[in-house]
């Protein structure tokens, strides 16, 4: 009787290296002050790699598959997405990411890189969810989780499917190991590459959230004298209940009004004073550079 395993496990095998053979080339170490990361190549001179690993201060270097350290800049950093961008003078080929979602069960390989050597994990995809938000306000196109080993060194390494597709990177969340979307990784770098930083809307007040009899509101506790808020006439104590005309569900939601398209708009806001409801237009400010 022939054992059915004697054909599929040596083709799986060969094909899992075959997709990180053609991968290894655009993944690189990202070394930082005391710091280790692994990134990929985005566009030629330029990578993607976690945030969150990258030191506060001093030098960064890379270390390509090859064995060639280089030095790099720091081009932009996101830290609500846990994406930065790093700058460097070399020529090695960017990989190509893939805007697909991948399967809940599906298997997934973390290419990442020790030292100029390169790394690879086998894991499955044990959570595929809708657009989210980062702990840190930023917007996730799809939450996905990985069951997979990944170490600290490895964060930043190259997502890729069965079908050696490139689509997202790796980084450590909370007790689970996290995938940023190739469609987030997009949108974020080419801001980034473009403008150095992400713009995020302004208020300029501090918010307290308040249970009321006909629903929630926002309580103002604080106001920024030279903030957006403060010039279009809102004051301490207000409640905020109202935005564009719709009712507000949560401080959360106005929060998330705030994103790197709202700097500059103008918005109704509807509040309530000393009982009395008031209707105010606000023009979003943008939030300084942190």
């Amino acid at each position: 009787m022939t054992d059915p395993t004697a054909s599929v496990l040596p083709s799986l095998s060969s094909a899992l290296a075959d997709i990180i053979a053609r991968a290894k080339s655009a993944v690189v170490s990202v070394h930082s002050h005391r710091s280790r990361a692994s990134g990929f190549v985005w566009k030629s001179g330029l990578i993607v790699t976690a945030d969150e690993t990258l030191a506060d201060e001093g030098e960064v270097s890379i270390r390509l598959s090859d064995g060639t350290s280089l030095p790099a800049r720091i081009a932009g950093r996101d830290h609500t997405t846990d994406i930065a961008l790093l700058r460097f003078d070399g020529n090695s080929a960017p990989i190509a990411l893939s805007s697909v979602i991948p399967d809940l069960g599906s298997l997934s390989v973390v290419v990442a890189a020790e030292q100029g050597v390169t790394t690879a994990a086998l894991g499955m995809v044990s959570l595929v969810g809708e657009r989210w938000r980062s702990m840190r306000g930023g917007e996730i196109d799809a939450r996905i989780e990985l069951d997979v080993r990944l170490r600290r060194s490895h964060e930043g390494g190259v997502v890729l499917n069965a079908s050696g597709q490139a689509i997202g990177m790796a980084v450590q969340g909370v007790r689970r190991i996290l995938m940023i979307p190739s469609a987030t990784i997009d949108r974020v770098a080419g801001r980034l590459e473009t403008h150095g930083r992400i713009a995020r809307g302004y208020l300029g007040v501090g918010l307290q959230p308040v249970e009321l009899d006909d629903g929630v509101g926002a309580m103002v506790m604080t106001v920024d004298r030279a903030g957006p808020s403060a010039a279009a006439g809102i004051r301490q104590g207000d409640i905020i209940v109202g935005w564009n005309n719709e009712k507000l569900s949560d401080v959360r939601s106005l929060l998330r009004a705030l994103g790197p398209d709202s700097v500059g708009s103008v918005v109704d806001v509807t509040i309530r004073r000393a009982g009395e409801p008031v209707r105010i237009t606000l023009t979003i400010g943008e939030r300084a550079e942190q």
